[in-house]
């Protein structure tokens, strides 16, 4: 019976992929690679500057982790077959919205955090909506959306306040119960046992003498590898995963076979918000004020990430893991320009070349999948 089966005539309807092409279509593939070489890169230009040592990493870790939180959110919704550009604009206007209702309306901190969630989710929604409504391009609706918070959040901030920076947010978040999950650190029990050890670099002078240089893991980072558990989890082991594919991959078919797409679609554009407000949420709680324009560019940061760790930009192909390994890449070689002693500018330069060299990739990879020549 083996015999017979290895000698029956193949299907010509399964096409032939050989190990290379199937390592290829992998979407984490490029950020892997990608990743491998900025380690060994900056290993070698700045490894002597302090850019390994304990601050260094913590150093990078958390602006990575800063761009991983926004592109979970842009990664699935891209997958999903939409955009949003307006990612940036509610990272300042829900930072401000936070900072009015606390500092000056008298919220307690905790009220105001959860209400710019519920609010920041139903703009999310609304933009959704529209774009499922309308059938315009997402492109078009949240391009509308960045304009329309960023001017909301300068206006308002003028209106209440006079000024476009707000103080006093750590001020009203001392003892608030919430605030400590967005803008707290663990594990600083271990920091100092490990100090102790001299595992860890340790100051070595004046009153903090003897203490670790770093106390604990910032809660940014806590929130970016939840959400990556999180998005990758939905994306691979879930139904609605499916139908996340299903809706970027071909949204009449999906449609046919039953997929609720536009209420997937819509629950990626309010996931994306909520990622957004994350962000705001963690970075107020770090300098205890909040600014109008804050989140300028993140949108497109996010969205390079993505295209970075794989995903094709028509949708319905894409990787979490692959998004956060491209967020990995934008915070070492961002922080080690600095170590290096490199002009700032250059890293947009970066940007721009390895956007170019991503969507180039993922167009090839794209012709594997489909066939195309």
């Amino acid at each position: 019976m083996a015999d017979a089966t290895a000698n029956a005539p193949k299907d010509e309807r399964i096409k032939d992929i050989s190990s290379l092409r199937k390592a290829l279509i992998r979407p984490e593939l490029g950020g892997i690679c990608g990743t491998i070489l900025v380690f060994v890169l900056f290993a070698s230009i700045a490894g002597d500057s302090g850019m390994f040592g304990t601050q260094g990493i913590m150093n990078w870790t958390v602006v990575s982790a800063q761009f991983m939180v926004i592109a979970v959110g842009a990664c699935l919704l891209m997958i999903a077959g939409e955009f949003d550009l307006s990612i940036g604009s509610m990272i300042g206007f829900s930072g401000m919205l936070m900072a009015v209702m606390s500092v000056h309306m008298g919220f307690p901190m905790w009220s105001a955090i959860l209400l710019t969630f519920a609010i920041c989710i139903a703009i999310g929604a609304l933009n959704g909506w529209l774009v499922m409504r309308t059938g315009l391009p997402s492109f078009i609706v949240t391009l509308a959306s960045l304009y329309i918070l960023r001017g909301l959040t300068i206006w308002g901030s003028i209106f209440f306040t006079r000024q476009t920076i707000i103080s006093g947010v750590g001020e009203k978040a001392e003892g608030d119960w919430l605030a400590p999950i967005f803008g707290g650190t663990i594990f600083k029990g271990l920091f100092y046992w490990m100090a102790d050890q001299g595992w860890v670099e340790t100051f070595t002078r004046g009153n903090r003498a003897g203490q670790p240089v770093v106390e604990g893991v910032p809660m940014i980072v806590v929130w970016a590898i939840g959400l990556v558990i999180f998005g990758h989890w939905l994306l691979t082991r879930t139904k609605h995963g499916n139908w996340i594919f299903a809706s970027g991959g071909d949204k009449q078919a999906a449609n046919y076979v039953g997929v609720p797409v536009t209420r997937t679609k819509i629950y990626m554009f309010m996931f994306a918000a909520f990622c957004a407000c994350v962000f705001a949420t963690c970075q107020v709680m770090e300098f205890g004020s909040a600014s109008a324009d804050r989140g300028l560019l993140k949108e497109f940061e996010a969205i390079i990430c993505v295209v970075i760790g794989g995903a094709l930009l028509t949708g319905g192909y894409g990787s979490v893991v692959g998004a956060a390994l491209g967020a990995i890449i934008f915070g070492v070689v961002q922080q080690g320009l600095f170590f290096a002693n490199a002009e700032s500018s250059l890293f947009r330069v970066f940007l721009g070349v390895i956007l170019l060299v991503a969507v180039v990739m993922n167009t090839y990879i794209r012709r594997i999948i489909t066939g195309e020549r």
